[in-house]
């Protein structure tokens, strides 16, 4: 090879020095990294693994017995150390700051013991299950995320543990800036964040920006812990953010008008404390020549950022119709919460998710749900029609008149209306339908699909239907379930049906011998469609008495998936669920 060919080649490689490899612990080899990366940990205070400890991770080697959703099992079980279940994060979507934990864990005594002695269980020290730290999923996007975990709250995917709550403070804000994103691509090439990943960042100025950093990331978990609570599909959920004050208007687009405003300061109020953190950061560790501090909206993790929540591919038309249809049918779900008695007008969060339906008459009588009261059973029927005076759109009627008032009643079931129509269910065309028939269109149609989805497929309001013919079919709520409800279910609902269906065809028929040959062929297409669901429903009330007379029992601590599977065809959407065809 010619002079100049080997200094023509010279130009395709890069030279590093192995030393520079060994600063950085695990010596990744990463030809690119920067001199200045290089300097960075030969000059380091330390490590996170040095302001940090791991005991590893909880492993039940059977989490479909032992880790559920917590709306799955009895509430009152649930809590600190003494309880059987405890919170437990399992890693989840890309998320920072705050949330994730959905999940509970076993923590009987007998679980625990199980744990210690399945071959491939364990189970941490007790020494280490007080202690605050911060949490993230293994398998990240293009960056990690990662979130504050409480004192009280155990984990079985990957944690870092402190002994302090200001050093967990000061770590994650370490962690949610982007030096940390910087430093992980040559750490962790791959989007697997392991331990030892997160262990090998190196710390400089730690007294220094502790002091500097705690004011704002305390803001910043605050805010995410805000937003996260906002969900009901969430433990730290108190309040429908439609019904604070603070918000709440006669006109309900008003309050949504507000509360979108609301949420769009509180983004914008995170984005600028992320870039603040990033500036500190990336100053501090002298990148300015290589990171930027923006953070764009798609990364500002808030359930009422529609940016992040729906993606970034979509206009802000396209967005805003997004969250105004998504937030209308979750104040249904709330709405039909606060039927149920799992919420109430009077009280904040959680009132009733207990089991078997006890504890509730007491409930009541202090006065629990005097502002709207909750349904007597815990069985709200989900008919085209309105058969029952406690049909399920009939009172959401009443709590949107409870709520908002009468005045502007029709004005806001509109607003209910227009707002289901721009995601969630088609619109038909202009003025073919009342606010009241979309908003029962949606209930009769859609909202148990929502219910799944916003549920994980581990629903708590349960849909039994007669079958394809929707002749009758009803929410129960699985905490307000026992023995009883079957029975009732026939008694109350589905034996005087079949009386209402049998006279409505018997009056129909009288009324198509009078009938012009126009009106008389549409009155027979009714009774021919109303013969066909008096039909299904005889053949599920054969079924529902069947089932009655067993009177099945639930355990709650089995979760949705095993109790849900024992009621057989008379649930919906029970191989979704279950994973098994019903029999």
């Amino acid at each position: 090879m010619s002079q100049q060919e080997n200094n023509n080649m010279e130009k395709h490689f890069y030279r590093a020095s192995a030393a520079d490899f060994n600063k950085i612990p695990g010596s990744p080899i990463a030809y690119w990294v920067s001199q200045n990366l290089f300097n960075i940990f030969k000059k380091r205070q330390g490590l996170v693994s040095d302001l940090s400890k791991s005991e590893g991770k909880n492993v039940t080697t059977n989490n479909a017995k032992f880790v559920k959703f917590f709306w799955e099992v009895n509430c009152t079980d649930i809590g600190s150390f003494d309880k059987n279940w405890l919170p437990c994060a399992m890693g989840g979507d890309y998320r920072k700051w705050y949330g994730n934990i959905i999940h509970v864990i076993d923590w009987s005594p007998n679980a625990r013991s199980f744990y210690r002695s399945a071959p491939a269980g364990r189970i941490i020290r007790k020494e280490f299950w007080p202690l605050p730290g911060i949490t993230w999923g293994k398998i990240g996007s293009a960056a990690a995320s990662f979130r504050f975990l409480s004192k009280d709250e155990m984990y079985q995917e990957t944690a870092i543990l402190q002994n302090t709550e200001s050093d967990s403070i000061f770590l994650l804000a370490l962690l949610n800036s982007k030096v940390t994103n910087h430093f992980l691509k040559f750490l962790s090439p791959t989007v697997n964040f392991q331990l030892e990943d997160i262990y090998a960042i190196p710390i400089i100025e730690i007294n220094q920006l502790k002091k500097i950093t705690e004011e704002n990331i305390t803001k910043a978990i605050n805010i995410a812990k805000k937003d996260w609570g906002s969900s009901e599909q969430t433990r730290d959920f108190t309040i429908f953010q439609l019904l604070d004050d603070r918000v709440k208007d006669p006109l309900l687009k008003i309050s949504f008008q507000k509360l979108r405003s609301q949420w769009s300061t509180v983004t914008l109020e995170l984005k600028k404390i992320e870039e603040e953190n990033n500036l500190i950061f990336i100053n501090a560790y002298n990148l300015k020549e290589e990171l930027s501090t923006e953070v764009p909206l798609s990364e500002i993790t808030l359930i009422c950022n529609p940016h992040y929540r729906y993606g970034s591919n979509k206009t802000e038309e396209e967005l805003d119709a997004m969250l105004q249809g998504d937030t209308m049918a979750e104040l249904i779900s709330y709405t039909i919460g606060c039927m149920m008695g799992r919420y109430s007008l009077d009280r904040e969060g959680v009132v009733y998710a207990h089991g078997n339906n006890e504890g509730f008459k007491t409930l009541t009588e202090e006065g629990a749900y005097t502002s709207f009261p909750a349904d007597r059973d815990g069985i709200l029927p989900l008919t085209s029609e309105a058969w029952f005076e406690d049909d399920i759109a009939t009172r959401v009627e009443e709590f949107v008149r409870t709520v908002w008032g009468a005045e502007h009643l029709e004005e806001n079931l509109q607003f209910i209306a227009d707002s289901l129509c721009l995601a969630a269910i088609k619109p038909v065309k202009k003025g073919g339908e009342t606010s009241r028939e979309t908003i029962r269109r949606y209930l009769s149609t859609q909202f148990f699909k929502d219910h799944l989805k916003t549920y994980k497929k581990r629903p708590i309001y349960w849909l039994f239907s007669s079958g394809k013919e929707k002749a009758f079919e009803c929410l129960v709520y699985l905490h307000r379930y026992n023995e009883t409800t079957l029975p009732r279910m026939r008694t109350e609902y589905v034996t005087p049906l079949l009386g209402q269906m049998d006279s409505r065809i018997e009056r129909l028929r009288l009324q198509q011998n009078e009938a012009e040959t126009a009106e008389a062929k549409r009155i027979g297409k009714e009774i021919d469609s109303l013969t066909k669901q008096l039909t299904e429903l005889r053949s599920f009330d054969d079924q529902l008495k069947h089932y009655a007379d067993m009177k099945i029992p639930l355990n709650l601590d089995d979760g949705v998936k095993v109790n849900y599977g024992k009621f057989g065809t008379l649930l919906a959407e029970v191989k979704a669920i279950t994973g098994d065809k019903a029999e």
